[in-house]
């Protein structure tokens, strides 16, 4: 019988000190992790480009309508390995004379989290469907949100860039 008791404690402390010893230190914050669900997705056929939503996703398009350019954020899921999320380092554009460059300042397709935006104008909205210009995406690429183009919002004033990243 004290045996059995000996046991049962042994293996009490030894839960009670495992989960005290997994709990984080109050001064370092523990892991987050988050749960993206694409809304939808980009598609093309001939010459058509249009961002396809997930039905239920429709009655977030009311008003959108009064836009002319929406700012896409997608994933950029042909790049999703370990090995791709690791390089924070690219010359800009691909192109080896352009400096090294944290993936940061950059929008490389390379980077801990694949998250991509483009600016495209708006040429219908027919339910589910928002017919744009152009995007420099892939078919069946997963879209996670869509943001209007807001001038006051989204414009800087005198911005500065380097010059790789300045137009051609």
């Amino acid at each position: 019988m004290i045996a059995l008791v000996q046991t049962i404690i042994a293996v009490c402390a030894a839960a009670l000190q495992a989960a005290v010893s997994a709990e984080p230190p109050a001064t370092q914050k523990a892991e987050r992790t988050f749960i993206l669900r694409p809304i939808g997705e980009v598609r093309t056929e001939g010459d058509r480009t249009m961002i396809v939503l997930d039905k239920r996703y429709q009655p977030g398009l009311l008003g959108l309508d009064g836009f002319s350019h929406i700012h896409v954020l997608w994933w950029f899921d042909r790049n999703d390995t370990p090995h791709q999320r690791a390089i924070l380092q690219v010359h800009p554009r691909g192109d080896s004379s352009n400096p090294l460059t944290g993936v940061f300042a950059t929008r490389a397709p390379v980077r801990p989290n694949l998250i991509a935006m483009s600016l495209c104008r708006i040429i219908a909205i027919r339910e589910n469907v928002i017919e744009i210009d152009k995007i420099d995406a892939f078919d069946g690429t997963p879209v996670l949100d869509i943001k209007p183009y807001a001038p006051g919002l989204d414009t800087a004033t005198a911005p500065k860039v380097p010059a790789w990243a300045k137009p051609k």
